[in-house]
């Protein structure tokens, strides 16, 4: 009997997304690829669980994983050694941790070289993407600033009340997890349930993410996404000691 050999969808538009059980299964979730990623580009394929994933100078890679990384906001972890941390920042006057304070200096941030990689996959034309879809209202950033210095931060995406995570950075020792924590913080709050993470990693099954199936992933998302939209306006964010 002949082995099936999925082939890869070229979309030209957006709504030509093929259905996500479509994705590979190796490597896992490679969906589509696009010559182009825009701000409606994103937009529609967040709406159906797909993100972009790709390699600068390379064709715009799109992905539906199964399972897929999600963090209960509930079943987030403060260990011990963050929560010490956190309430140190929260008592510190020259410390804050604000919600679309700068959005463009956090991707920009973000995209800068780790120290285990030379460069990252956030490129010019994914910063001016998702810049555009923070002025749309529909991305947003949150920022850990020291003395007015930002030391850490992240970015995401969120509709209604689905929060989709897109990445973190540090400056200095637990700054990104620390922005992290005041941002759950505030999603518990808001009445956020959870927060697509995408791909499971040690770093984020350490905070509390799981797996759960694709078909459960986008049952919960069409859910999500069609709850009222959240509060975005910047804001400080402030820490309740519970």
């Amino acid at each position: 009997m002949p082995s099936f050999k999925p082939t890869l969808t070229v979309v030209d538009h957006p709504d030509q997304f093929p259905c996500t059980n479509h994705a590979f299964i190796k490597p896992n979730g490679l969906l589509a690829f696009s010559t182009q990623i825009t701000s409606d580009w994103l937009k529609i394929a967040y709406s159906k669980g797909i993100f972009p994933w790709y390699n600068p100078n390379e064709p715009v890679l799109w992905w539906s994983p199964n399972p897929r990384a999600v963090l209960y906001v509930n079943d987030f972890k403060l260990h011990r050694s963050l929560h010490k941390a956190v309430l140190k920042a929260s008592k510190q006057i020259n410390h804050q941790v604000s919600l679309n304070a700068n959005f463009e200096a956090v991707i920009r941030a973000c995209a800068e070289p780790r120290a285990y990689a030379d460069s990252t996959w956030i490129s010019e034309p994914i910063i001016q993407s998702y810049c555009e879809l923070h002025r749309q209202g529909l991305a947003h950033s949150v920022e850990y600033t020291i003395n007015r210095q930002l030391v850490g931060g992240l970015y995401c995406v969120s509709l209604g009340k689905m929060v989709f995570g897109e990445s973190m950075f540090a400056r200095q020792t637990d700054a990104s997890k620390i922005a992290f924590s005041f941002f759950i913080h505030w999603l518990k709050l808001q009445g956020v349930k959870l927060i697509d993470c995408q791909q499971s990693t040690n770093h984020l099954n350490f905070l509390g993410a799981t797996t759960i199936s694709r078909i459960k992933f986008e049952n919960e998302l069409q859910t999500e996404i069609n709850r009222p939209n959240l509060d975005w306006r910047p804001k400080t964010l402030y820490w309740k000691n519970d």
